[in-house]
């Protein structure tokens, strides 16, 4: 089951703008014209998407049963992303509509194969009880809601401590903001966690980009298994024992645009692991799911089957492997 706020992306792809960044490409802004009419390229809106449905349909390309948790509002935009679940077989039963709400929709502004996102989260109510039942999962993937849901969090850890359920945590930019203190249980019931270099170090309140000091610190706040990535540098994954580093997988030709990434790689790796695969198996496979999904508009579009991963991983180069970091 996959937690997290379900949306609406509409991709504007810009035109005319220009990027500015610091001499070591960091810090980077997109600047346009103001107060003009400015030309775009194209508009393609995605319904269901959002770091949770991500995951769910990642889940359900991979085979699995997979579950949506969330929330939308009773309006068209709701009622799109319920048949887009559907499409992507996706079981809908724990989406909840709550009438006075909206459906969330974000704008993302694209310009080459980066991307700004303006978002805006709804104040859905929040009440696992109530949307969930006796229903308890296997795993539960769980990641970005609004920021009125401190008490949710708690509700999931101890749903997660009492049924014994297995937990991977994709903090959103809210979650990460509340610190590891607030989310002490969710930490501790974390079977895997995952986030990028600038989040950890956000976490950890550090400007160390060391990946081995990023890594411990992380296990240190309680999950078992530690996945950081840092874009087109790679990924690493530490278990307690075995610290591990595999290289981005080679993209085809060059990306179209990079939302879903993150996603795309986490879902990959839980599933996996779920399945049984080894965290050296987990971590070869979920960077084939990401190069995927850079190459089309969206987040869901290039999500992969456990046959066609194979099917790449078994014509990768042969620099593409795991290594220890220790």
């Amino acid at each position: 089951m996959a937690v997290g706020d379900i949306l609406v992306d509409a991709f504007i792809e810009l035109q005319d703008a220009r990027v500015h960044c610091d001499i070591n490409d960091s810090n980077c802004s997109i600047s346009m014209r103001w107060g003009d009419k400015i030309p775009y390229k194209n508009l393609t809106v995605i319904p269901a998407v959002g770091n949770g449905p991500n995951a769910a349909v990642s889940f359900a390309r991979l085979g699995a049963t997979s579950y949506a948790l969330s929330h939308i509002g009773n309006d068209n935009h709701g009622k799109d992303c319920l048949t887009a679940l559907g499409e992507n077989n996706v079981a809908t039963d724990y989406v909840i509509t709550q009438e006075g709400k909206k459906t969330n929709y974000h704008f993302v502004l694209s310009y080459e194969a980066e991307r700004t996102i303006l978002i805006k989260h709804e104040e859905f109510n929040y009440d696992l009880a109530r949307d969930v039942g006796n229903f308890t999962p296997d795993w539960i993937y769980f990641t970005s809601v609004s920021e009125n849901s401190i008490p949710y969090h708690h509700e999931i850890a101890q749903l997660v401590k009492d049924n014994n359920i297995k937990m991977a945590f994709q903090p959103g930019t809210f979650q990460i903001k509340l610190g590891a203190k607030t989310l002490q249980d969710i930490y501790q019931a974390s079977e895997l966690f995952f986030c990028n270099v600038e989040e950890a170090q956000r976490i950890l309140d550090t400007d160390s980009r060391d990946l081995p000091k990023l890594l411990q610190g992380i296990r240190d706040l309680g999950p078992k298994i530690v996945c950081i990535t840092d874009g087109p540098k790679g990924a690493s994954a530490y278990d307690g024992e075995k610290m591990l580093f595999v290289p981005m997988y080679p993209d085809p030709k060059p990306p179209v645009e990079r939302t879903g990434a993150g996603d795309s790689f986490s879902s990959a790796f839980t599933g996996y692991i779920a399945l049984g695969y080894s965290l050296e198996e987990a971590l070869l496979r979920a960077p084939i799911n990401s190069m995927s999904v850079v190459q089309y508009v969206g987040a869901q579009e290039g999500l992969l089957t456990d046959d066609q991963i194979g099917e790449w991983l078994a014509k990768a180069p042969a620099d593409y492997k795991v290594i220890s970091l220790i």
